[in-house]
Parts: C-alpha cells; structure tokens; sequence
C-alpha cells in the first residue's frame, strides 16, 4: 500500500469528525451510486429493446436473404436454385415473389404487401415469437389460402370463421400500346381462402398478406422472375460463414443480407438512441460529481497544517496531489460500485420477475425488456473514472501549493 493511498483512504474513513466536509462527501458518494445505477438500467433496458426487435423480426424475416444488387426482380432456374440448396450448410431455401397489391374482403379494401412464398416457408420456424391463430397452410392449388397480418385483418374485418366470402386480390397490368375501355384488361384478380393471422410487430402486421408462390406468380405474371431467395442456416454452421460463401458464389450481382442488414436502418436508430442517453446520464452523473469537487477543495483547506507537515518532512508535491485524487477516487469508485451492484440486482429482478409492466395488454410481451451485458459496465466505469479525475485534479492541485512556512 503506497503512503499516498493509506493517506486518502484515512481521510474517506475517518469518524473522529462528522462535520459539513464528511456530509458533503457521503452525499457526493450517494450521487454517483444513483447515476451509476441509472446508467446500468437504462442501458440494460436498451439492450433489451435491441433484442427484442432482433426476436420479432426473426420471426418474419429470413436468417439469409438474397436479392439482385440492381433492380426489382432477377431470374432464377432449377440448376442455379440447386446449386444454392446443394450449398454446405443451407437447410432450407424459400422462393419469394413480394409486389404491392389491391385487396378486398367484402367491399372493405387495402393496399398492403402480397409476399408470394413457395411450400416450406413455415419451415423456417416463422411466427415462433408474436401470435398466431389459424391453419398453418397455404391451402392448395386448387383453394390457394393467406395468412393475414393483424392489421390488415382488422382494416378489412375478416371473418376466418366464414368460407363462404373470399379475398379478392387486383394487381394492374403492364401498360400496352393499345388501348382499351375495358377496366377489367387494366388489372389481373384471384382470390385466396383468408385462413390465418399473425402478429408479430406493427410494420409486419399492418402490411403482410402471405400467399403461395404459385398464386403470386400467375396474378403478378412473374414466371421464372423472384424479387428475392430466404434462406435458413443450419445450427451446426454459422451463418457469418454461410453469408460469405453465398457471397463469393453469387457474385456482385446479388446482395446476402442477414438479419441485422435487413433492417440496418432501425436497429442504427437504437444504438445512436441508446448512445445519446448515455452520454446525456453521463453529463448528469458529471454534474453530479461537481459535489466530489466542493467536498475536496474544503477538505485541502482544513488540512492545510497536515499537508505543511507533510512537506516538511519532505514530501513532494506530487505526493500531495496523489492523496487527493485518491481521496476523491475513493469517494466515487464507492459510489460507483454500489450503483453498479444495485443497477445489476434491479435489472436482475426485472428480468425474473417483470416489476415494471408496459401496461399494454396486446403487447408481444407483459415488461420492459432487460438485458445485462458486461461491456455496458466496463463503459460505465470508464467514465466514473474519467469524471472523477476531471473533478479531483482542481484540489489536488490546489492542496500541492500550499505554502509551508506560511501554514506553520
């Protein structure tokens, strides 16, 4: 133990005078345990939000997606889908054909999203998270049937309990050169057997119809055009390695996205949310230290007969200034290790036992959502320890210019 340290730590313990300087360091000390602790929650419940849109959208969303680099739709053929499929490591490869179409239940009508999937597309373990409630199958060739997102359930009141009244779907026609006054050569019309919902996220929910392959590919007149491949890794690769080897096998012309790519844009948005409230608890936290400033300004005042002593006997003045930063160390890195072993016990808590609901009865889950990650703590202690080196050296500076024949 260095002189300097047993010094400091004398100073943070002392009981012989409970006096204004000790409150004021207890209370800089209880300052730092809230921001600390606040930090660590907060932080956690962002991550759980990261996780939980990670979770819903996994749920919809493809682990591998393929699509052209340029452009709507690409060609496919059975060797070049075989040569994918055939692909170390690709459990599963799903057909889409996904275009904007009219839909109607009833008079009731939309606009939303026609996602054409062929056959093993609930292989995928879609909807695994969210609700669903209805008939797992697309119906057949003959009775092709749709799973509706909630909303757009809603928006056209279907009835999954009525056969009798179908869904019609329109999609307009490419413009020809001749004209017509007929309205109906304008648009192709099917209809599909509405046979399910699901719910998963509102994006999801209030845009999604999902349909055969083959029904999207004869209403959109598609043919061997796919506006996009979804693939399922299996468990024993991993799908970083996956991603690269389609990469290198596809080429330039074709983008592999995983999860995260698919939605870049939102999950940005999260972290650059998540990294403005930390630096904005921070700027908190360093207002609050400005106690730890006051506290040892005062304390270099009272002791300023201990410090002459001490540079009588020889000490140097950096010495002086090691017993204060240390002083004020003390001071916040008690503070922070208590915030830190309250934030985590809340956070734990939280996650077992759901104190704080969300107070939405049709949310995919009851409370907010927490994750601890460690890096978050390493964080957080990096800048207790900056703030409090910001706070300390004005009095360490201070203490080590004391004058000692003026003082003795």
């Amino acid at each position: 133990m260095t002189l300097s340290f047993f010094i400091a730590r004398r100073y943070f313990r002392s009981k012989k005078k409970r006096n204004f300087i000790t409150i004021l360091s207890t209370i800089s000390m209880v300052g730092v345990a809230v921001g600390t602790m606040a930090l660590v929650i907060v932080m956690s419940v962002f991550n759980g939000l990261e996780d939980l849109i990670r979770g819903l959208f996994a749920s919809f969303d493809a682990e591998l997606k393929i699509e052209a680099a340029e452009g709507k739709s690409f060609e496919v053929t059975e060797d070049w889908l075989d040569s994918i499929r055939s692909l170390e490591g690709v459990e599963v490869l799903t057909e889409v054909i996904e275009d904007n179409a009219l839909f109607d239940y009833n008079g009731n009508q939309i606009v939303a999203r026609l996602k054409g999937v062929s056959d093993n597309f609930l292989d995928q373990g879609r909807f695994k998270n969210g609700y669903f409630w209805g008939d797992t199958t697309l119906g057949t060739d003959l009775r092709p049937a749709a799973i509706l997102g909630r909303g757009v359930g809603f928006f056209l009141s279907v009835n999954l309990n009525d056969v009798i009244v179908p869904l019609k779907v329109f999609y307009p026609k490419a413009p020809r050169s001749a004209a017509t006054i007929d309205p109906n050569q304008l648009y192709s019309s099917a209809i599909l057997d509405p046979v399910a919902f699901f719910s998963i996220e509102r994006q999801f929910d209030d845009e999604y119809v999902i349909a055969p392959l083959e029904f999207a590919k004869n209403l959109l007149n598609y043919g061997n055009r796919r506006t996009s491949l979804e693939i399922k890794v299996e468990e024993s690769h991993s799908i970083n390695s996956i991603q690269s080897s389609l990469k290198e096998l596809l080429g330039p012309r074709f983008l592999v996205k995983n999860t995260d790519e698919q939605h870049a844009g939102l999950l940005r948005t999260v972290k650059l949310e998540k990294l403005f409230v930390f630096l904005t608890l921070t700027f908190i936290l360093a207002i609050a230290s400005f106690n730890i400033f006051f506290s040892l300004s005062m304390l270099a005042i009272e002791k300023k007969k201990d410090i002459a002593v001490l540079k009588a006997m020889g000490a140097p003045d950096k010495l002086i200034s090691r017993i204060f930063l240390k002083q004020g160390a003390l001071i916040a890195l008690s503070g922070a290790i208590i915030g830190l072993i309250l934030g985590f016990l809340i956070c734990l808590a939280q996650e077992k036992f759901g104190l704080v609901s969300l107070g939405i009865s049709s949310a995919v889950i009851d409370s907010y959502p927490v994750k601890i990650a460690w890096t978050d703590f390493i964080w957080i202690s990096l800048a207790v320890i900056g703030i409090t080196l910001l706070a300390s050296y004005r009095p360490a500076f201070i203490a080590s210019k004391v004058d000692t024949v003026k003082e003795l």
